[in-house]
């Protein structure tokens, strides 16, 4: 079968990059007979250039003009076998695809099934800078992800996985496509959290999901087998400008040398300052950004960022490219940057705890599981924080 999206990218050399033809002929697809210009609405081009595509995709015999342009059956047959489009449920696609708000009662079932699978993740790490997400969160990012076209007939890294995004992307992804069980789609994650991949992995297994977990520590570049090869990539990296930097390099490794990609950065909001900084390192690293999307990630018992996070999508260039390409050596995490030691009081004997990187305790979750040395309740106030060096 032809390849209807190189064919003509190598006739008509876009500066936006081969994935703008493959949403143009989607377009076509999804809305056959629209005029030119409005499809050159939908996929953001001026009209000549959405002109030049049309016209070398009407002479690669993947769509035609007639009253508007449309796809041929071969194009449509690219489409569904080739792109992954074949026994989509189209009707929940378009909702999903038009309206923001349609997946509350339209996955409302499906919301419930990921609210059991959260329950039994494994407990954070804040050492490492892990946070829960909420599962509406999880699932919005899954959302967002087919919006931006980067899910169906994808492959797609998880650059850290502890809000089990790659879960939410493979249930959605099923629901999409009722009995489909061979699916193109690739969901890999790598973490160095063995206990979170093991749990994603089981819970893949349960529900059949196409996801694959690697365990790898990210300080060192990404293994030879995860590099080049997806689609787009997720990452919640640690609120740390070099952590942002790493987890950043790490994916885009992992992405192929294609204009026009997505990636999902999840942070922190942070200063003017250090929004400067970050945008510097978007600029390094040869990233642009499409869009931001504030307090679009919220986070359980997350109070240091006020429980509410950014969604940044970014897009690949010509320049795009990892900055740090080598073993990563510096302070990575927000407790390696600034250790504090913090005293929490036992809520039932009103005893006090020493809880800090140089304490017997190390954190407040470890302190739960253990229970109060004295009563062994698991339920504490903070009373102090300051600097470890303080």
């Amino acid at each position: 079968m032809k390849n209807y999206i190189e064919d003509t990218y190598k006739q008509v050399r876009l500066q936006e990059g081969q994935q703008v033809i493959e949403q143009f002929l989607l377009a076509c697809y999804f809305h056959p007979d629209l005029p030119t210009k409005e499809l050159a609405r939908k996929v953001l081009l001026p009209v000549p250039v959405a002109t030049a595509i049309k016209k070398e995709l009407i002479k690669a015999g993947a769509i035609q003009q007639g009253s508007g342009v449309r796809c041929t059956a071969e194009g449509e047959a690219f489409i569904e076998q080739k792109l992954g489009y074949g026994g989509l449920d189209r009707e929940l696609y378009e909702k999903l695809m038009r309206d923001d708000e349609a997946w509350k009662t339209e996955l409302a079932d499906l919301q419930a099934e990921m609210e059991m699978i959260f329950a039994g993740r494994p407990q954070v790490d804040v050492q490492i800078d892990q946070s829960k997400c909420t599962v509406e969160t999880s699932l919005r990012r899954a959302i967002l992800c087919l919006r931006h076209q980067s899910l169906v007939g994808k492959k797609i890294l998880c650059v850290g996985d502890d809000d089990l995004v790659s879960i939410s992307l493979g249930l959605l992804l099923k629901r999409l496509f009722p009995g489909n069980q061979q699916r193109p789609e690739q969901i890999d994650v790598v973490d160095i959290d063995e206990r979170f991949l093991q749990y994603i992995t089981e819970v893949s297994k349960q529900k059949a999901l196409t996801v694959a977990c690697h365990q790898a520590d990210l300080r060192q570049p990404l293994p030879k087998k995860l590099q080049g090869g997806y689609d787009c990539f997720f990452t919640d990296p640690p609120y740390t400008l070099q952590g942002m930097a790493l987890f950043l390099s790490r994916g885009i490794s992992g992405l192929q040398k294609q204009k026009g990609l997505s990636i999902f950065l999840s942070f922190a909001h942070k200063s003017p300052d250090f929004t400067l900084n970050m945008q510097r390192e978007f600029v390094l690293a040869g990233l642009t950004v499409r869009e931001v999307l504030s307090h679009f990630n919220e986070y359980e018992a997350a109070q240091m960022i006020g429980n509410k996070g950014q969604m940044i999508v970014l897009t690949t260039t010509e320049l795009t490219t990892p900055t740090i390409k080598h073993p990563f050596l510096e302070s990575l995490y927000t407790g390696e940057k600034t250790p504090s030691k913090r005293e929490y009081q036992c809520k039932r004997c009103k005893r006090s705890i020493q809880v800090g990187a140089q304490a017997k305790i190390v954190t407040i979750e470890q302190l739960k599981k253990r229970g109060c040395p004295r009563c062994k309740h698991q339920s504490f106030e903070l009373l102090s924080r300051r600097r470890a060096q303080d």
